[in-house]
């Protein structure tokens, strides 16, 4: 091949046609016109390891490629596929020095391993995580523009510490959906990069309920509510489950597919359009984040039948660490119940703690649901279920 430079400085492009006709042809001719562009292209094959011969009468040289760098490409690994359904598109086991290759990309031998803890495609992978986070990405809304803030309204002064009391809560409980799925992502294998942006965008969608929640009880001038201990130790025993699969399982399926009945209760009953909307668009949300736990778990239970039980142990041993915790803040409850009656009125009361306690009902219902489309059976579900913290995150 032959290959003519004219008077391009080696340096400012004549570099990158030498490499292109050298990928294309292990042998190649160039000429050149210019003074130093053969000073230059002797050193950068030194260098690269490939041989040149000058023809200093024909101001032409001949270069022919290096072993090395056939031997580079060669020997270089197929990291998959950036299609994750193409056919074996996503390893089992990626190595780990595929490291922070791009999946797909080819990966040069003799790079560096690193040390990613969820490296395994059972423990991580859902089919729909594709599918889930072009859903969340397209979703994501601005808080400043769609939530009514300036509407005018004004509460008695005991429905808005009762709103206040609610906002308080979800803030704490959210805060820690925020920490589960951001401490494990940095611990995600890159090579299950779908997987990774779920989580990344779960975190995002959970620093945003935490400041629009924190906006709401803040609106008009009103100190937050109680924070107690019971609650904080519920919490803890989440945040600090160190399996990805277990806390997965705690935090999707049972807490925050428990919250999204919560979420839309609060707006149904809600007293002002600020509450309405913030639990409306923090529900659609979450129920993404279900969506992506209950995906990934139930492949990893057909595969892996005996993960049940370890599951079930998990909500058995938090069970057993609350069991002496007050379960949920009273005064969240006493807000809920006032929210749903809508006034001091005997009977609205009742009215009012009857919806909650329907609400309670609803809330097992729909857990031994999502406990029975993962895998377990009826008996055990209603059993899990049962065990749930009455914190209800």
């Amino acid at each position: 091949m032959r290959l003519d430079l004219k008077a391009l400085p080696f340096d400012r492009g004549g570099a990158l046609l030498v490499k292109r006709a050298l990928r294309n042809d292990g042998r190649i001719f160039v000429s050149a016109t210019g003074p130093d562009t053969f000073i230059h292209l002797r050193a950068w094959c030194r260098a690269e390891g490939h041989a040149f011969h000058l023809d200093e009468e024909n101001h032409s040289a001949v270069i022919t490629r290096g072993d090395a760098e056939t031997q580079r490409w060669s020997n270089s690994e197929c990291a998959g596929a950036a299609d994750p359904l193409a056919p074996g598109a996503v390893a089992d086991v990626p190595p780990q020095r595929w490291g922070l290759a791009a999946r797909g990309a080819l990966v040069e031998a003799g790079s560096p391993q690193f040390h990613f803890a969820l490296s395994q495609k059972l423990d991580v992978w859902s089919d729909d995580a594709s599918r889930i986070y072009a859903q969340a990405a397209a979703s994501q809304w601005d808080p400043a523009t769609a939530i009514p803030w300036d509407a005018p309204f004004e509460l008695p002064a005991d429905v808005e510490d009762a709103v206040v009391q609610i906002m308080t809560y979800l803030v704490e409980n959210e805060t820690a959906a925020l920490i589960v799925p951001s401490r494990f992502v940095a611990q995600l294998h890159p090579h299950f990069r779908e997987v990774m942006q779920v989580l990344a965008i779960q975190a995002a969608d959970e620093a945003r309920h935490v400041e629009v929640f924190t906006r709401r009880a803040l609106l008009k001038g009103r100190p937050l509510g109680l924070s107690t201990a019971g609650g904080q130790a519920s919490l803890q025993t989440l945040v600090e489950e160190p399996d990805f699969g277990t806390a997965s399982f705690l935090l999707s399926v049972l807490g925050e597919g428990t919250f999204l009945s919560l979420l839309w209760f609060i707006e149904r009953f809600a007293p002002d359009p600020v509450t309405a909307a913030v639990c409306r668009l923090a529900a659609q949300d979450e129920a993404r984040h279900v969506a992506f736990g209950m995906s990934h778990l139930r492949r990893h239970i057909r595969a892996e039948p005996a993960f049940r039980d370890t599951l079930a142990s998990a909500v058995r041993r938090r069970h057993d660490a609350l069991r002496h915790t007050a379960g949920l803040n009273a005064e969240v409850f006493e807000a809920l119940v006032l929210l749903a009656a809508g006034s001091w009125d005997p009977a609205d009361l009742i009215r009012g703690s009857d919806a909650v306690h329907a609400l309670v009902q609803e809330m097992d219902r729909d857990r031994v649901k999502r406990l029975e489309w993962i895998g377990f059976p009826g008996a055990e579900a209603a059993e899990l279920s049962s065990l749930h913290t009455r914190n209800f995150m």
